[in-house]
């Protein structure tokens, strides 16, 4: 049983994040292409421009924000199981503790490499966003 649940969990640890990763490519790929296309001109209002070439990127900061916690819960709950299947057996082998944590271990590295991905691609976005709204500002002055 607990087997079984180790298996549960990892994979919807690894499939969240995976999911994560995959959200970060629409929306990067979204906003790339939107970002290049737009045309400064056709804006009137601040206000309409910016709600424009904002959208999603709040998606990408939660992203960016939530994957290492994501990856920690999987390895808190990896090394509870280990734990669990420490306390039942009854001869201790270190081979399969040292085993189990590393695995655990993996769903932080997981987590801390979305982040990493995810806020580069945030910080490129938020750059172009604001040369995009200084430009659109230069526009309008003269």
């Amino acid at each position: 049983m607990i087997d079984t649940l180790k298996i549960y969990i990892e994979y919807s640890i690894i499939g969240v994040l995976a999911l994560m990763s995959f959200l970060t490519l629409w929306f990067a790929f979204e906003r790339y292409f939107f970002l290049s296309k737009i045309k400064l001109e056709d804006y009137k209002k601040v206000g309409e421009l910016e709600n424009d070439l904002t959208k999603n990127i709040t998606t990408l900061y939660t992203i960016a924000s939530n994957a290492p916690y994501i990856g920690l819960f999987g390895t808190v709950c990896g090394i509870m199981i280990t734990f669990y299947k420490i306390s039942e057996s009854s001869n201790f082998d270190t081979n399969s503790v040292m085993m189990g944590l590393a695995l655990a271990l993996k769903a932080t590295a997981l987590g801390i490499l979305v982040a990493i991905f995810t806020t580069i691609i945030y910080n490129a976005i938020a750059r172009k966003i604001d040369v995009l709204m200084a430009r659109w500002r230069d526009l309008n002055e003269s």
